[in-house]
Parts: C-alpha cells; structure tokens; sequence
C-alpha cells in the first residue's frame, strides 16, 4: 500500500518520498480515504503512530495546488512544541505547492506571525490562546475556513482548554470538515464532537482488545533512592544501544537540575521547560532532533511535541501524574515501529499513585528496589559491567593536568616570582629571610 494508492495526489507522495516516507501507517489508510471525501472523521490512535499526515494530506489535497491567499484551514494544537512539529510536517506535505503554513502559539513575537497571515497563508496552526488573542484583536479572522482540525483532544482537556476551543468552533463556519484526533476519549471530547461534527465516523487504528500500551516497549519499574538517582541515569545512559533518551521530571527546577547534572557527568544534555524562552526550548528541541544533544530532559508541557522516530529510552525521573501521563511520556519511544524502553523511578510516598497507574494500564509490575551497584540494573538494561554514570571528560580533568607542568614555565618568566609546588621546600627559606631583613 503507498500513499497514490489512498488517493494522495503525486505531488504530494513525491514530496513524503523525497523525505523517505513512502508507506503509510494504519490510521493514515483508515483516515486519508474517508478525509478525501469530505467527511467528518473522529481518529483514534496511539501516539507517534502517524495521525499528523493522516489529516494533513487529505487537508493539503483539498485546498489544490494553488489556493488562493487566507486561511481556508486551522488545525488547534494543545502546546507549543505541538504546533512546531505539526507546522513541520505540514511544510514538507505542501512543498510542492504554493500553498504556505504558518505556526500560531505564545512565547514568540507578534510581528512574524501577524506578517504570515497578512502574506496569505492558508494553513494556521496553532494554540487556543494565541489564536483567541490575534482573532480579537481582528488581526486572524477564521470566516472562510473549510476545514478544522482539533489535534491532541484528549490533552486541550487535561490543559483546560475546551471552552477556547469552543470559542474558536463558534467562529467558523457551520458548514466545514472537521475532524478531530486523540489518543483517548473521555466523555467531554465525545461531547465536543457530537456538538460541532456532522455524523462523525469513529476510527480505530488498533484492535479494541489490544493492551493499552504499545507492545514494542519494554517497561522497566524502580524504586530507587534519591541521592542515588543521578547515578543509576548516568548508568543507563551507557547500556548498549543507547539512542536517544528523554527525562521526565516533574518540575522546572528538577529539569533544570537534573540537565546540569547530567552535562558536568558529560552527557550531550539538553532542557526543555516552561521557565526557558520560547526560542531556547525550540533550539533545544531542534538540537535534540539533529543529533546534535542526545538526551533531552522535559517536563509535561513538552512531551506532546517530541515526535522524533528514533528515541530508544524514556526515563521517568519523577513518576508521571496518572496514566494519561504516562502514556504520553512512555509514548515518545518506541515509535514508527521501532522498539523502546521505560525506566520509571517509584519514590517511596508515590508507591500508591503508581499502584494506580499500573492497574489502570494492566501492568502487574513491582517496583524493584534498586541501587546503581545492583546486578539487576545492569542486566534489565544491558548495561556493560563496570560501567559508571559518568563520561570521561576532557573540560574536567584538563586544568590539573596542565598545572604541574605550568609553573616552572612561569617561574623562569623574569616578569614572574611565583614558584611551582616542586621547588616550595627549597624556596620557602629565601622567602623567610627576605621577610626577616626589615626587622632586623
């Protein structure tokens, strides 16, 4: 099966090839043919199994190849980092086309993207707030709208954005493609959809009995002591294989800290948090996907926008909020059909929250009390014997090195007195006497 065999016109299965995606995954072959149609789609599927082409192609095949300047379409995006990569893959679907995207969210300047929409562009997507913020200030009008898309339902909940995304609905108009895709339903999103979609078609990527975590990632649970914890990460971060790894923590100060432990260990280490700029978190971001920095430490906020297909382990520094969360943070490996592992890390006070977790996600697992020294680490996570969490860095041992073999350079300099460490003992009698000659 290829995209031309769904429908996709070959302008557009030109450009996914000259990026390497030539077949596409379940949800795109449910989706993309139904979409094309017209017809208002309600996907759901796990995440990272490809829902972004799944609505964008039918949605950039149906503005044509050269649509006419405004926004015909607006796709809603819960965070930022959602509607960086989202934007991202939007460009490669239309660059064979005049058609131009423009990425609407907070933390940036005005001034770019109000300079998008006046150049014409046709794709918006963006976040409930900033969208709001620009419609009010009658600088973003969505009055010729065709299609709406609402990407990441289930997280605009968990946000509080709902009621936004009721506003940004309410000006649109009546008669529009809608579609709406999530990982989960909860009862609101089912609500929103029957209020603002015209007979929706309910689509299942998987099998309704599959578990509901992937099969493809290996889920490994600790409970590991504080002071410890830097050490057993540095020793994960040796096993064998090791890709590209994501850290959750729960709070901006632990990412913080955990990202400059991490880099003086002499790991290629990177945040990603709400106290950072909007233009860190997005050079961190794009570091992180080129390979550049191979570790990215994360709260929440980010982890609906990491979409890189080669990340080999997630570590949940701190354990997630519920299941949800975890789903969402575990859900950042193992993606495209590769395979992925989870290291979540139990405190002591959150063994009931993670009791919850587990059965609610039917995974009968104990947390095993573990230590950097413990066989079992080395072994779960194919770790070579004898590693240690730290890399050997040259910044670290440098200084000393050089200093024994500096001073005497310095001492035979006429313009400097001082003495190297070797020649104190026979110096420091001149030095006495020179000190002794006034007084005496």
């Amino acid at each position: 099966m290829t995209f031309r065999d769904l429908g996709i016109d070959d302008d557009i299965s030109d450009a996914l090839a000259a990026r390497g995606i030539h077949e596409p995954f379940p949800i795109q072959e449910q989706t993309i043919p139904l979409a094309l149609t017209g017809q208002d789609i309600i996907g759901q599927a796990k995440t990272g199994t490809g829902k972004t082409f799944g609505f964008g192609l039918p949605l950039v095949q149906k503005l044509g190849l050269d649509p006419a300047p405004g926004v015909k379409a607006l796709i809603v995006v819960p965070t930022r980092e959602l509607a960086v990569q989202v934007t991202e893959d939007m460009e490669i679907a239309t660059s064979n086309r005049s058609t131009t995207v423009a990425a609407i969210y907070g933390g940036k300047a005005y001034d770019e993207q109000v300079d998008k929409i006046k150049a014409g562009a046709q794709i918006i997507v963006g976040t409930p707030g900033r969208l709001l913020d620009l419609a009010s200030q009658k600088l973003l009008s969505f009055a010729n709208v065709e299609i709406m898309v609402l990407d990441e339902a289930d997280r605009m909940l968990d946000l509080g954005f709902l009621p936004d995304v009721e506003k940004l609905f309410a000006q649109t108009p009546a008669k529009r493609h809608t579609m709406l895709f999530s990982a989960t339903m909860p009862g609101p999103i089912v609500a929103l959809a029957r209020r603002f979609m015209s007979k929706p078609i309910h689509i299942r990527a998987s099998d309704p009995d599959e578990g509901l975590t992937q099969a493809n990632i290996k889920h490994v649970i600790y409970r590991a002591h504080n002071l410890d914890k830097d050490e057993v990460v540095g020793r994960i971060l040796m096993a064998t294989g090791r890709g590209k790894t994501v850290i959750f923590t729960r709070t901006k100060r632990s990412a913080s800290k955990v990202t400059e432990e991490l880099v003086d260990r002499g790991f290629n280490a990177v945040a990603v948090h709400g106290d950072m700029s909007q233009e860190a978190r997005e050079r961190g971001m794009a570091a992180f996907k080129a390979g550049k920095k191979d570790v990215l430490i994360a709260t929440d906020v980010a982890a609906r926008g990491i979409d890189v297909d080669d990340v080999t382990h997630v570590i949940n520094y701190t354990i997630p909020e519920d299941d949800k969360a975890y789903l969402h943070r575990v859900g950042r490996t193992g993606r495209a059909g590769r395979t992925g592992i989870a290291v979540t890390f139990v405190d002591w006070a959150d063994l009931h929250k993670w009791a919850l977790i587990s059965r609610a996600l039917d995974l009968p697992l104990e947390p095993t009390e573990t230590y950097s020294s413990s066989p079992h680490l080395f072994t779960d996570l194919d770790i070579p014997e004898g590693s240690k969490g730290r890399l050997k860095a040259a910044s670290a041992t440098a200084p000393r090195a050089d200093k024994p073999a500096g001073r005497p350079a310095r001492q035979g300099s006429p313009s400097n007195s001082s003495t190297s460490s070797a020649d104190k003992p026979a110096g420091a009698p001149r030095q006495r006497n020179r000190r002794r000659t006034p007084s005496s």
